[in-house]
Order: C-alpha cells, then sequence, then structure tokens
C-alpha cells in the first residue's frame, strides 16, 4: 500500500511538473487575439503621404530633369520616378517644404521659365534656385501620380495678402485678374487645391515664434484662406515637435475653430545627439536597437499632444497632423551636407513599419502624415544617380502597407508578447496592424524586429469567418544594415512568403529576423 501511495505521488509530481513546463511553453509564445467584428477607427490614406522639399537633389534631378534632358521623361518628369510612384499609390505630397516654404514665393514660379527669377535656397546648401519647377509643375507632377497636393504656404516672410492671393489663383474659376493669370500661363480650369499648412515649423526655422505671438499671426492669416469657387479647405497649422506638448494646448485653445489639423514632428535619432546622428550604413547592433526603440517614443507623443487636444476638442474634429517623420542620420560622406543625403537599409524599413502601425493605432486622431521625404532626402522612398533609379527598402515597406489605405482599424488583444533584449533594456518583439476592407478582407503586418532569431506568433480570429490566405508578403536581409544600391538594386526586396498554417479560426506564422510581413485573408 505504502509503494502504492509513493507511485501515486510520483505521478502527481510528474503530472505537475509536465504541466507547469507546457504553461510556461504556452506563456512564451507570441498570442494575439484579433476581433474581426469590432472595428476601431478609420486608417486614411493620408497616412501614407509623401513629402517633397527644395533641398538637394529631392526635386531637382530626383523628380524634374527637364523636357530636354536625356533622361527619359514625361514632360520634364522622371518616368522611372513616376511608374515608382504610380505603383505605390502615393495619396498625397506636401510641398515646397519644410523650412523652404516660408522663404518661397509663389510668384517666382509661375509664367515662362527663362523669366523666373534665381533666388538662393538659404536653408538648404546657399545653393541656386532657378524656380524652373514651381506651381503648375508641382500640380501637374500630382495629376500624373495621382496625388493631393498638399501645399505649405508662406508665413514667416510672406504676408497674409500673398497667401490669399495664391489661392485664388490655384482654385478660383470665374474672370478675376488673377485667375486670368493661371489662363495665360496655359491652366484654364482651377486645380481645387484642399490641403495647405499655414506656415512650417513656426517655432524654428519658419520665423522662431512664441507660440502666443505664432497663435495670433495664425488667425490673421487663416483669416484670409478663402474657400474660392465652392472649393474646400483644410488648414493645417504649425505645430511643434517630440514632447513640446504647451504649444499643442496654447494652439487649440486660442485657435482650434480655425483650423482643421496641427502638425507634429518627429525624427527617429538613432544617437538621440543631433550634432552626431550616426551612420546611415556602418553601425551597429546598439544603434539598431537604439533606432527602434526610438522610433517608438512616436507613440507616447502622438498620445501625449492628442491628450492636450481632447481638452478643447473631444469630439476630434482637428486632425493630428504628422507631416514629417523619419530617421535622420549624418549625410552621406562626400555628399554637401545641406542636402541630407543618406542610404536606407533595412533597419530604415522596420523603423518606417513600427512608426506606421502607430499611426494607425491613433488613426482617430491622426488623419494626416508625410514621410520625410521622397527621393533623394532622409529617409527616402527612391534613391537616383543620373540615369538610374533605385527602390529603397522604405519604399517597399510602403508597397506593403498599401493593403491598409481607407480601411477599418481592427481591435486587437495581446495575450502575449516576448521581448527583444539588448544592453539590459527590451522592447516588445513584434508590432502589428489589423485592419479589415470594405470586400470583408482582414489586412495583417508584422514587423520582427529581432535581428537574429524568427518569431512565432499565434493569431486567433474572433467575430468573423476566415477561410484562405490570398496573399503573403515578405520584406527582409542579410543584415540589418542592408542596402539597394546602385550596383545591387534588389538586394533587399519584398517576395512571396509561405511559412504560415490555417487552421480553423487560427493563424500561425513563423516571422523571419529583422523582417516586414503581410497576409491578407478573406
Amino acid at each position: 500500500m505504502k509503494k502504492i501511495k509513493e507511485s501515486y505521488k510520483f505521478i502527481i509530481a510528474l503530472v505537475t511538473t509536465i504541466f507547469l513546463i507546457n504553461a510556461q511553453s504556452v506563456a512564451q509564445q507570441n498570442r494575439v487575439i484579433i476581433h474581426a467584428d469590432q472595428p476601431v477607427s478609420e486608417i486614411s490614406k493620408h497616412i501614407y503621404g509623401q513629402f517633397a522639399e527644395h533641398l538637394g537633389r529631392g526635386i531637382y534631378g530626383g523628380i524634374w530633369v527637364g523636357e530636354d534632358s536625356d533622361i527619359p521623361n514625361t514632360e520634364g518628369y522622371r518616368n522611372d520616378v513616376l511608374e515608382a510612384l504610380r505603383d505605390l499609390d502615393v495619396p498625397n505630397v506636401r510641398w515646397p517644404g519644410g523650412c523652404f516654404a516660408d522663404e518661397y514665393h509663389w510668384r517666382d514660379g509661375i509664367g515662362p521659365k527663362d523669366e523666373r527669377p534665381v533666388r538662393i535656397n538659404t536653408h538648404w546648401g546657399m545653393v541656386e534656385e532657378d524656380n524652373s519647377f514651381g506651381t503648375h509643375e508641382f500640380l501637374r507632377f500630382m495629376e500624373l501620380i495621382d496625388a493631393e497636393p498638399v501645399i505649405a504656404m508662406n508665413l514667416g516672410s510672406g504676408t497674409p495678402r500673398e497667401m490669399a492671393q495664391w489661392l485664388e489663383y490655384l482654385n478660383y474659376d470665374g474672370e478675376s485678374t488673377l485667375a486670368n493669370l493661371r489662363r495665360e500661363n496655359g491652366r484654364d480650369e482651377p486645380w481645387g487645391v484642399k490641403y495647405i499648412g499655414v506656415g512650417n515649423e513656426s517655432w524654428g526655422c519658419g520665423g522662431n515664434m512664441t507660440v502666443e505671438y505664432y497663435a495670433d499671426l495664425y488667425r490673421r492669416y487663416a483669416t484670409f484662406t478663402k474657400e474660392y469657387s465652392g472649393h474646400e479647405l483644410y488648414r493645417v497649422a504649425s505645430g511643434w515637435s517630440d514632447d513640446q506638448y504647451g504649444w499643442t494646448e496654447h494652439m487649440m485653445q486660442e485657435a482650434a475653430g480655425m483650423m482643421e489639423g496641427i502638425s507634429l514632428h518627429y525624427y527617429t535619432i538613432p544617437t538621440g545627439n543631433w550634432s552626431a546622428k550616426g551612420s546611415s550604413v556602418d553601425f551597429d547592433e546598439e544603434l539598431y536597437f537604439a533606432g527602434i526603440q526610438r522610433a517608438a517614443f512616436m507613440d507616447e507623443y502622438i498620445q501625449g499632444h492628442s491628450n492636450r487636444m481632447d481638452k478643447f476638442d473631444p469630439e476630434k474634429n482637428v486632425d493630428l497632423v504628422v507631416d514629417e517623420w523619419g530617421i535622420w542620420t549624418d549625410p552621406l560622406p562626400g555628399t554637401n551636407p545641406g542636402f541630407l543625403e543618406q542610404q536606407n537599409s533595412l533597419r530604415d524599413a522596420l523603423i518606417a513599419s513600427i512608426t506606421l502601425d502607430i499611426l494607425n493605432k491613433h488613426s482617430d486622431r491622426v488623419r494626416m502624415a508625410n514621410i520625410a521625404q521622397m527621393v533623394n532626402v532622409l529617409q527616402a522612398m527612391i534613391l537616383t544617380e543620373g540615369d538610374q533609379m533605385i527602390k529603397t527598402p522604405t519604399y517597399h515597406v510602403f508597397d506593403l502597407y498599401r493593403i491598409h489605405h481607407d480601411t477599418n482599424l481592427l481591435y486587437t488583444h495581446v495575450q502575449n508578447m516576448n521581448a527583444y533584449e539588448f544592453g539590459g533594456e527590451s522592447i516588445p518583439v513584434v508590432s502589428m496592424t489589423v485592419s479589415a476592407s470594405e470586400n470583408g478582407a482582414i489586412n495583417i503586418t508584422l514587423t520582427n524586429k529581432n535581428p537574429d532569431q524568427s518569431e512565432e506568433i499565434e493569431l486567433e480570429f474572433r467575430g468573423g469567418q476566415i477561410s484562405e490566405i490570398i496573399e503573403a508578403r515578405t520584406l527582409t536581409g542579410s543584415r540589418v544594415n542592408s542596402v539597394n544600391a546602385f550596383s545591387d538594386p534588389e538586394n533587399v526586396i519584398i517576395t512571396d512568403f509561405s511559412n504560415y498554417s490555417l487552421d480553423g479560426d487560427i493563424l500561425r506564422v513563423t516571422l523571419p529576423s529583422k523582417s516586414v510581413t503581410s497576409i491578407v485573408l478573406q
């Protein structure tokens, strides 16, 4: 009898041990519940906007080469860049700045090109600006890539009259002197420009103003932003950056009724030091981890600004417009430091996907954003050199995330998420967005931040029927600093993905290390 009791105790202990081991194993499994019947907010396609400033080779050589160029072009615009941007479904492009906007006078960029004045771009490299790419050229570019224009207007060195007259030139369909001048310059119908910025970084390069002064000035300028010929305007006030919440709060208190959006800028600086930001290609895991970690600060900053906005606008009628974001590194050696040219690595792609996940998460307040920048500048989608063009890893992230354009963000519950640890610090290893399309498709993007290890994740669907996977693609590379170069333009590209299984309402996925993966289910 005694032996039986001892055997019984041994069996109980063994079963308990097995149970604890299994429980521990389950606890270490990345697991997320997706509530397919619980939409949270609409993810506007305008979150995926671009930014093209008169800065370095962002416009000249990157987009515009002129009709007489040997580089294949359509009406002066590079054919390769046009095609790449069309494939990306770019929703909007912000122009002409940036800091350049507050020294740009729109009349310099209209009329015969050989009669346009040459100015000095004092913000970016002290180079000559011949104004051959002006209002008509920019808005034709928007037509060619089927994107909405976002025009940042000159508050810093301009006047309310100059801003009002530009709007009349753009949007009035009658017989005024300015409307007829537009016709003389080759455009009969008004463009109907909707999105405008009333100043840019007015706390800094846009005028070094106090918030009290800018709030008064903003109200003055906004008073003269008329909706000509019934063309609705969406006015974006200049906000600040990072955790400067006081500026946002004061602007909401003083001018919320005269704006449709207020901006927020945030740049990921891998080192945290603006004077020595770090290389865009030569970095180790310490700077990789720091860059990924600092990109996630965007979540805290958006929440902080949104909280201040909620005090004066609980219905969320005023949008938070994140119209400058991205990774900013030291310029490439041998380039003009004022041109802000940097390479674009797989690390930068993951910074883009993590940031987009945060913007999507806050899509109840964030309804427009613009990565800095589109071509040849900062975290560019596209790099050009002469007649060559390459798509960067960041371009491919924006391609993967097209599935979220104008969808509904779905509520997700994270039951367990492993950590990526480095140097005694840790961050969640997977970042994700889950959305639902109008046709019933469920769209998932997953980022594995771990540079060395794959990650398994289990996704359980509730509140909806899932029967098949329509599409699965992934972006990864051999190293976190892998880039696409002109000598190797397809080193980091999207490939088909198959490392998953769908069993009823459970989707199990094994994510490659340092990767971004998209899956569409029906």
